[in-house]
């Protein structure tokens, strides 16, 4: 079995992930970080809906509103954790139709600038829990340990 090449790893936020854009060999991808590592405590958010505090649906058939929801959503979980988008190490996004994706990276880009995106992956899916809904996001994260 042949040793791992080590590949070097971008600069890093102070005890934070350490992401690694595009791996020698792998092509740059624009939207996300090919390779995030992290130690620490690892935190799971499960897929958030576009729903209000109060479980009613936000921005039905406004992929826009729904992301900006989703992403608050998002925010909110990751704070009852301790963490914010800077400990977030990987994305997974589901959409109901791949043109809801410049919403989502909209509604990214006011969480998280574009030298500290995750890991990600996109998923278009036949339907998701409700129809009214149009993505799901869920996320990882990483404290400091």
């Amino acid at each position: 079995m042949t040793e791992p090449t080590r590949i070097p790893a971008t600069e890093a936020p102070a005890a934070g992930p350490t992401r690694i854009p595009a791996p020698e060999g792998v092509a740059p991808a624009a939207q996300y970080s090919h390779v995030v590592m992290g130690t620490g405590r690892f935190v799971a958010v499960s897929g958030q809906l576009a729903l209000d505090e109060d479980g009613r649906p936000v921005g039905e058939g406004d992929p826009a509103a729904q992301a900006r929801q989703v992403f608050e959503n998002l925010r909110r979980c990751l704070a009852a954790a301790g963490a914010t988008f800077d400990d977030v190490v990987k994305l997974t996004y589901y959409v109901t139709d791949m043109a809801h994706m410049p919403a989502i990276r909209a509604a990214r880009a006011e969480h998280l600038p574009d030298d500290r995106l995750p890991a990600a992956s996109a998923v278009q899916v036949a339907a998701l829990v409700r129809p009214e809904f149009l993505m799901e996001v869920e996320a990882f994260a990483v404290l400091p340990a």
